[in-house]
């Protein structure tokens, strides 16, 4: 008779603490989330609002989204060392006031270069978090519980994405039976309701506190003389700067997947939009509704493939080991990428073509928030994790500017914008280099101190 007890579920194994730095933890990823999308979503109609030219609008939009990768690296770069060295809690409080407040100002911009710099603004908040939330979640949760917890982290994010979508589709559908209140258009909308976590920074993050784990190795480490949250010792150590360089490369290949191309993807839709409703006679201002609904249901599509992506994803990680779960993500990123580009055609396609892709571009998130942490000590794990993360972001910053370019140069016209991101996506496939150099960590501890 087999009397073996079965393993508890890894989320009974939380303590009431551990569960409230677990949620605390989860809002603020969930809430940058929700705002890089009300950005993606919004960010045409502003360029169009703003600069009221189209033809100007297509080549300045992409331009804004580097600005917002720039700040988001920088961002990520400096509240990552700073989490490392003064405490993941303080830093990331700071880090959801100040992309709730910047998103929020977006919304009263006047032109291209001043909502360029709230964006930029935006972007050092935004940057800032993931870093600082994994770290958080790592050094807090049991050890069974960590791979599982990091990644249902990243899988709730996409709610916030959802979420997003949800908002849009309704102002897309308000927008329709006439004026929005207080005249205002339907993307400064959207910046507004993004300012709204600053309110949960101010009555959650003021009760939470740094975990003991991190306490008490910064005391150890003060003894030692070991620096916390230094690039020097990042860069310098033979280890940990293999496992930096290795694991921005990686990381870098799915960011400008996604960022560079992907969340393009509401282009595509818009302008299958207009080539199908405008023979019907529409008005611009309800053609414009009908642009930001459909746009805006492509955004759910694509976040519930992404959510099944990671849910699945997650499991191949932790059965198989996190390098086979990276080549198959990676795989899956770049051939549902050209689907997209290639094929998408019709507003049928959109139900099943943008989930796939959502699925394939966004599963690999879920790895990275699962495998980054494992790959250095609590001395540097926010610095780590936020430096392979993060300042992958400013070569995803050039995407948007050569896909301009490229638009520009295969004819400005939409079919050059789909040429583009073609050419761009052939990055998916350089994540796959790293892999062979890089340690499996699956059942293995977090890395001590060297």
């Amino acid at each position: 008779m087999n009397t073996q007890v079965p393993e508890a579920p890894w989320w009974r194994l939380l303590d009431r603490n551990q569960w409230f730095v677990y949620c605390a933890a989860s809002l603020a990823w969930l809430f940058d989330s929700l705002d890089q999308q009300l950005f993606n979503l919004a960010r045409d109609a502003a360029m169009e609002g703003l600069l009221g030219n189209p033809a100007l609008a297509m080549e300045y939009a992409p331009y804004t989204t580097s600005f917002f990768l720039v700040g988001w690296a920088v961002g990520g770069l400096t509240f990552g060392a700073l989490g490392d060295r003064h405490g993941r809690a303080r830093m990331l409080t700071l880090c959801v006031l100040l992309y709730s407040l910047c998103t929020g100002l977006s919304a009263f911009s006047t032109g291209f270069w001043d909502f360029s710099l709230y964006r930029l603004i935006t972007g050092l908040g935004v940057g800032g978090v993931f870093g600082l939330a994994v770290a958080l979640i790592a050094d807090t949760a049991p050890e069974r519980a960590r791979a599982p917890a990091l990644g249902l982290l990243q899988g709730l994010s996409l709610w916030g994405n959802i979420a997003a979508g949800l908002l849009g589709m309704g102002l897309g559908l308000l927008s329709a039976r006439g004026p929005l209140p207080f005249g205002l258009a339907a993307w400064q909308v959207m910046f507004l309701v993004g300012s709204a976590p600053a309110f949960l920074s101010l009555l959650l993050f003021a009760r939470l506190k740094e975990p003991e784990s991190w306490l008490k190795a910064r005391e150890e480490g003060v003894r030692q003389g070991i620096k916390f949250g230094s690039y020097s010792v990042l860069l310098t150590h033979p280890r940990w700067r293999r496992h930096a360089w290795l694991g921005l490369l990686l990381c870098g290949a799915g960011i400008i997947g996604l960022w560079g191309i992907g969340n393009f993807h509401p282009k595509i839709v818009r302008s299958i939009v207009e080539q199908e409703l405008s023979p019907l006679g529409l008005s611009p201002a309800m053609l414009a509704s009908e642009k930001s609904f459909h746009a805006s249901l492509a955004l759910l599509l694509q976040n519930a493939g992404g959510f099944l992506g990671m849910v699945v994803m997650a499991r191949v990680a932790r059965r198989f080991g996190r390098k086979p779960a990276f080549v198959a993500a990676l795989l899956l990123s770049f051939l549902t990428t050209v689907l997209v580009f290639t094929s998408l055609r019709q507003l049928t396609q959109v139900y099943w073509m943008i989930p796939l892709m959502g699925f394939g571009q966004l599963s690999v998130f879920c790895v990275y928030a699962i495998y980054l942490p494992e790959l250095f000590p609590t001395s540097l794990r926010s610095t780590g994790t936020s430096f392979c993360y993060n300042f992958g972001r400013l070569f995803a910053a050039t995407a948007p500017f050569t896909i301009g370019v490229l638009t520009r140069k295969l004819g400005g016209d939409i079919e050059g914008f789909r040429s583009a991101g073609l050419w761009v996506s052939l990055v998916l496939l350089l994540g796959l280099v790293a892999l062979p150099f890089l340690p499996e960590t699956r059942d293995k501890g977090l890395p001590a101190e060297e």
